[in-house]
């Protein structure tokens, strides 16, 4: 598309603007595709010559993992569910993230967040539009929502970490739930494990804001001209103001 390297340009200034100051804390956002939990062949080779079924049954149940990586010190967080990956699910995960690090935030300013425009936290999503909304002022922060040009999501850098994630468990069977997140605990980015949770809320798709609602949201928004669905910009709103 023609604005794909606009898109990067502006990724590219975001991230030397938050290598440059102190305060701001940037993370790179991600679901991955959901694993069956069964004695299912992932491709590659067991080290133990463990052998997958010869035909892929139906599975025993199904988890999506959803990941914070912070891209300055390797540190990430994965958190599994087996219910729908929405945008109230992502942003109760990065909240959760946020309140378990409160006191190591508490000199953050700005925070960044790397995004690959999928359907449940595009810069169109108003159910996510308004949960980082909502974020800015509870911590007092401004957030910077950069998204990747689509087709273009590898760039984001979580997919490292979901790529030695896949490598790690290739030819293993994730038949369990304790499988499939032992394995994800068991791995390492640059040395560092990640941590890993079970969520276990549920949570409903197809949220969707009313127009007056979507109308005052998009006043708290400031969207970078031209590209508009790819670079947003939120402040946090003066005290007497809020959107629920």
């Amino acid at each position: 598309m023609k604005q794909t390297d606009a898109i990067f340009a502006r990724v590219k200034e975001v991230h030397e603007q938050a290598a440059s100051e102190p305060q701001t804390l940037r993370l790179s956002l991600d679901s991955k595709a959901t694993v069956p939990i069964g004695p299912f062949s992932r491709g590659g080779r067991s080290r133990t010559g463990t052998q997958g079924t010869d035909h892929d049954f139906k599975p025993q149940g199904v988890l999506t993992p959803f990941g914070i990586f912070r891209p300055q010190t390797s540190e990430s967080e994965l958190f599994f569910t087996d219910s729908k990956v929405t945008s109230d699910f992502m942003a109760d995960c990065l909240e959760q993230w946020i309140q378990e690090r409160a006191a190591a935030l508490k000199d953050i300013r700005k925070l960044v967040l790397d995004l690959d425009n999928g359907p449940e936290n595009s810069g169109q999503r108003s159910q996510w539009l308004l949960r980082m909304v909502q974020l800015a002022p509870r911590h007092g922060w401004v957030v910077v929502l950069a998204y990747y040009p689509p087709y273009h999501s590898k760039y984001n850098p979580i997919e490292r970490l979901w790529g030695i994630l896949e490598n790690y468990w290739r030819g293993e069977l994730l038949d369990s739930e304790a499988a499939v997140m032992g394995y994800a605990r068991n791995m390492t980015y640059n040395g560092v494990h990640p941590e890993v949770q079970r969520c276990t809320k549920q949570y409903a798709k197809g949220v969707k804001l009313t127009r007056a609602q979507r109308k005052c949201l998009e006043q708290r928004l400031q969207r970078r001209a031209g590209l508009e669905k790819w670079a947003i910009e939120i402040a946090p709103p003066p005290t007497d103001q809020t959107i629920t």
